[in-house]
């Protein structure tokens, strides 16, 4: 996929569901039966709006032009008890992660994160009850059976939270992107110029035992990110979903490891102070020139209790002890 033009994770649509069928008040004649009692049957229900996840998409690009959604009405009842048809649903697919917000009010109304998984949006209008409904001792005949109900017009949001065991969180250059290309299949775009990922990328990573887990790189942090500079906050929400952050800060940073890791720590919970409370590692990278000891004089300066390692994603160092790592972090 092309940075920047295929993803999309905000979408805001208008969603109509179907109306509901009206019931029927037909009363039982044929050649046996003059008066026959009430025989209406109810109306069908009109078509709900339903978001389905699936694994096979990962953006709500397929949404991004289609502004209007709607689901057709239930067809009204029958003679002979016959129900209408019921309104066809509109089903549409979103990839795990997508969260679903009623526009004018801003309320979460649910979040889609399981495989096959489905949930109604905009629900259709039940259909009308027939006339054998209302039937009595007192009123054998009733020639009057229910409307449908309306269905609802609603402007939606959904917005899409990327789904990981583990997000990458560092300043730009700082090597998130070379890491996940070399642990992964995925082939993000790398070069030695600030805001080279301008969307999230996802990879899947290769563990011991034919195990994997999913990798989140996302678009470079600056100072004041919370604040909107630099790319913003704009993705800073797709950091909320994975279960490990995982900091990388190069070992030629201008500042120092500690300083540039607290920056970074600062901006997450400006924009969400729960942030604070996922499990955290730090990954020094571009160690491939440090020797042992200076590595030790370098851990002295590092921010205490924090699980540490120095890699090299170029040169392969310490990319496996890396990986058990974050596996033990993501099952503790």
């Amino acid at each position: 996929m092309a940075q920047g033009s295929n993803f999309v994770d905000y979408v805001k649509v208008c969603c109509r569901s179907g109306h509901g069928g009206a019931g029927s008040a037909h009363l039982h004649r044929d050649k046996h039966t003059a008066t026959g009692g009430p025989d209406g049957g109810d109306g069908g229900r009109g078509g709900h709006i339903i978001l389905k996840g699936t694994t096979n998409i990962w953006t709500l690009l397929h949404l991004k032009y289609r502004k209007h959604i709607i689901a057709s009405n239930g067809e009204s009842g029958g003679s002979s008890l016959r129900t209408g048809a019921t309104g066809r649903d509109e089903v549409l697919e979103v990839p795990l992660g997508t969260i679903a917000k009623d526009a004018e009010t801003g309320e979460v109304l649910f979040d889609i994160t399981e495989d096959g998984e489905t949930k109604i949006l905009v629900p259709g209008g039940k259909g009308g009850l027939g006339n054998w409904h209302f039937k009595s001792p007192t009123q054998q005949t009733p020639r009057f059976s229910q409307p449908g109900m309306p269905g609802k017009e609603q402007w939606m949001i959904l917005e899409l939270k990327v789904l990981a065991d583990v997000g990458l969180v560092g300043f730009p250059n700082a090597g998130k992107s070379t890491l996940l290309s070399v642990v992964s299949a995925a082939k993000p775009e790398i070069a030695n110029y600030p805001f080279t990922t301008l969307v999230p990328n996802l990879g899947m990573v290769s563990y011991r035992d034919n195990r994997s887990f999913v990798m989140a790189d996302i678009p470079g942090i600056i100072e004041g990110a919370s604040e909107g500079r630099g790319l913003g906050y704009r993705f800073l929400r797709h950091i909320e979903r994975n279960s490990v952050l995982l900091f990388m800060v190069p070992a030629d940073t201008d500042r120092t490891i500690a300083e540039e890791y607290t920056i970074l720590l600062n901006e997450l919970i400006a924009y969400n102070p729960e942030l604070a409370d996922k499990p955290k590692l730090l990954a020094v990278t571009k160690s491939d020139m440090l020797d042992d000891e200076l590595e030790k004089e370098m851990e002295q300066e590092l921010p205490e209790g924090l699980p540490h390692i120095f890699i090299s994603s170029v040169a392969g160092k310490n990319i496996l002890p890396l990986k058990d790592m974050i596996w033990k972090a993501i099952n503790s």
